[in-house]
């Protein structure tokens, strides 16, 4: 019977130093406790480690602090920051770019004010998320009605488009869009009303806009994120036995926010 591998000591000091930094990262992200032989270097290594802690809790805490500032408009500064520090242990960041961070806050916020106690509220976040996103993209050449025309019916119906990345789309049982304008305006704060809302959130390089869309319209246009072009009418069909997936698609195009089409054949 052969001997089992016997592990080196590159091994063995690999193993140790993932261990000690898999203690390091609890620490830091669940404030799990250490002793100070878990830690090298220095006199003090445990207030080091505590002052890790803090830089950890209070960057990713003012990261989503500026990312939702009408949040803290529409609620209050303290409400956010205490739910971004939440945030920031209960969902540490999986990318190294900080501005990607967050994307399920609007659903942690609204859990963490209480969801049941004022449901606009993540719907509201979501919005300014995708506003803020859309704030900072930077405009592509938009594809010309030529180029989709080529296709023909038959592989455009397969196909799918890619838009801008300054545009996104939020759903909303709630008048959201109205709230958002105030705050852009820099009015006072006020619950938004009840009523189905489809906002069209459209941006580049600093200019913001928030168009309200009727229920088709949002669903073909919110559905070509993530189907093809037939899909996305058919749903919209769904909805409105009249609707006009043809005029809708020049719409799009006349708008600028086609900039490409991947096809069956390009996956």
């Amino acid at each position: 019977m052969p001997w089992p591998p016997m592990r080196s000591a590159q091994d063995e000091l690999m193993s140790s130093l993932s261990e000690s930094q898999g203690a390091v990262a609890r620490a830091l992200v669940a404030g799990a406790t250490l002793s100070a032989d878990q830690l090298l270097g220095g006199s003090n290594p445990l207030r080091r480690l505590a002052i890790h802690q803090r830089h950890f809790e209070a960057s990713l805490t003012a990261a989503l602090v500026q990312k939702f500032p009408a949040c803290a408009w529409l609620t209050s500064p303290e409400l956010v920051a205490a739910a971004a520090r939440a945030f920031a242990h209960a969902h540490p960041p999986r990318q190294p770019c900080i501005a990607e961070y967050g994307p399920e806050f609007p659903e942690f916020l609204a859990a963490f004010y209480g969801a049941a106690t004022w449901p606009p509220l993540r719907s509201f976040a979501e919005l300014e998320l995708a506003a803020g996103r859309a704030s900072i993209a930077v405009d592509r050449p938009p594809l010309a009605w030529s180029a989709l025309a080529d296709l023909g019916a038959g592989r455009l119906t397969d196909a799918r488009l890619v838009l801008q990345p300054g545009l996104a789309y939020v759903a909303s049982r709630w008048r959201i869009d109205e709230v958002m304008t105030a705050y852009l305006r820099g009015e006072a704060p006020y619950a938004p009303g009840g009523g189905d809302t489809f906002v069209e959130v459209r941006g580049a390089r600093g200019d913001l806009s928030l168009t309200r869309l009727d229920r088709t319209t949002y669903a073909f246009r919110a559905g070509l994120a993530s189907a093809t072009l037939g899909d996305a009418a058919e749903g919209a069909l769904e909805l409105d036995g009249g609707f006009d997936a043809g005029a809708a698609l020049r719409a799009l195009v006349a708008a600028g926010f086609v900039i490409s089409v991947r096809t069956h054949e390009e996956g």
